[in-house]
């Protein structure tokens, strides 16, 4: 699945965003005088403060180990500074403890809640959460000195708090994901189950016709062999490219077999679209659409079918939606494009990566198709894909 650019330029707005707070905030610890109550621990928090940046920083695999032991490393190294500060003989109380340093741990705290595995993680935040408490005891042990070491444990908890939230989330949208996919391609497999068995039915009956009529009309017997061979070509051609594509077991064996709706129904499709008033489909054809494998059709009616869905859902105020289909020796084209303003929702996590897409981006990659959708040069909305026809071809 490739990356939003928004969500990339957010992110590096949001990192940058932090650095300038922490570059801020080291000054204001120089000015109130970092540097002058120890200069080697100052130097020390500085250090801190830069090397816990450059944790929580870069962009984390899930699960990674290497996270929480950097995190566990950094949170010794502050809680030593702490007590060699407190301990210190010339420590000069109310100068500052350090709050860029601070700031960068409680981003740690952030992105080991979110992104690291339970054991390591729970380990890394203990004690990381414990620097961050007793780190403006490095200024003194007065009881203003305690509250702040108060407010800073609650900031860590907020922070523990945020990221262990946003990995529900995130946990529950990847399940959610999977679940569309799963059922996306259980639902080609039952395609695929229904049309075999439609052309293998259509096989054994014209089997039995030719045997009844052998003898009385030879030439309806050859013509019969013909049609025969010719579904049986291409059920073997459809099954061999959909290896891979597993039917749901726990569908029923005894489900009703009817021809499944391909590109030769999408007249009847655009017709029921146009009949719902708003928004008017027009078919733009270049190119014969017989002859093409059950899976390519299939899967290309069900991206005008998705796309026309979504024109009533999000473009309500569209005029038009256009669907082109173009063969080509290797290729079918698909395009649909709608003239409408696409509304856009905050809404919850679940309608916010368009979960139809998610489905249908599975279907057409299990016939090595490819499909975008992104706002149109001249506004509204395209869906463009494409299905090699020819198995050898390189999507």
């Amino acid at each position: 699945m490739q990356t939003n650019p928004n969500r990339i330029i957010l992110r590096r707005l949001a990192q940058f965003l932090a650095l300038f707070g922490m570059a801020v905030l080291g000054l204001f610890d120089i000015a109130q005088g970092l540097l002058r109550q120890s200069e080697a621990l100052g130097l020390l928090q500085i250090l801190l403060a830069l090397a816990a940046a450059a944790v929580w920083l870069p962009v984390h695999r899930p699960g990674s180990t290497r996270l929480p032991r950097a995190a566990m490393l950094l949170g010794i190294a502050s809680l030593l500074v702490t007590v060699g500060a407190a301990v210190s003989a010339d420590g000069s109380s109310g100068a500052s403890w350090g709050l860029a340093e601070s700031a960068a741990l409680l981003g740690v705290c952030y992105v080991v809640a979110r992104h690291s595995p339970p054991g390591w993680g729970a380990t890394a935040l203990l004690i990381v959460g414990a620097a961050v408490s007793f780190a403006p005891l490095r200024s003194g042990q007065e009881a203003l000195y305690v509250i702040f070491g108060l407010i800073q444990a609650l900031a860590a908890a907020a922070a523990i708090g945020l990221g262990i939230y946003l990995r529900i989330i995130e946990g529950s949208r990847q399940r959610a994901v999977d679940a569309v996919r799963a059922e996306q391609r259980a639902e080609f497999a039952r395609d695929l189950h229904d049309f075999i068995a439609h052309h293998v039915t259509g096989i054994v009956v014209q089997a039995q016709g030719a045997k009844f009529i052998a003898e009385q009309d030879p030439k309806r017997v050859l013509h019969a062999l013909d049609q025969i061979e010719r579904a049986g070509a291409e059920t073997m051609t459809s099954m061999r490219r959909m290896v891979g594509v597993l039917r749901d077991p726990e569908s029923k064996p005894d489900a009703p077999l009817a021809p499944v709706a391909g590109l030769g129904d999408l007249g009847a499709l655009l017709e029921q679209f146009n009949s719902a008033g708003g928004a008017k489909a027009r078919m733009h054809l270049d190119g014969d659409l017989a002859g093409l494998p059950v899976e390519i059709s299939t899967s290309a009616y069900r991206v005008v079918m998705e796309a026309l869905t979504n024109v009533r859902q999000h473009a309500p105020d569209a005029t038009a939606a256009d669907v082109w289909i173009r063969r080509t020796p290797e290729w079918l084209l698909v395009r649909i494009a709608n003239d409408g303003v696409i509304t856009a929702r905050a809404g919850t996590p679940r309608e916010r990566p368009g979960y139809g897409l998610v489905g249908l981006s599975e279907r057409v990659r299990a016939v090595a198709g490819r499909i975008t959708a992104m706002p149109g040069i001249e506004g509204g909305w395209v869906v463009d894909a494409a299905f090699p026809i020819d198995p050898r071809t390189d999507p």
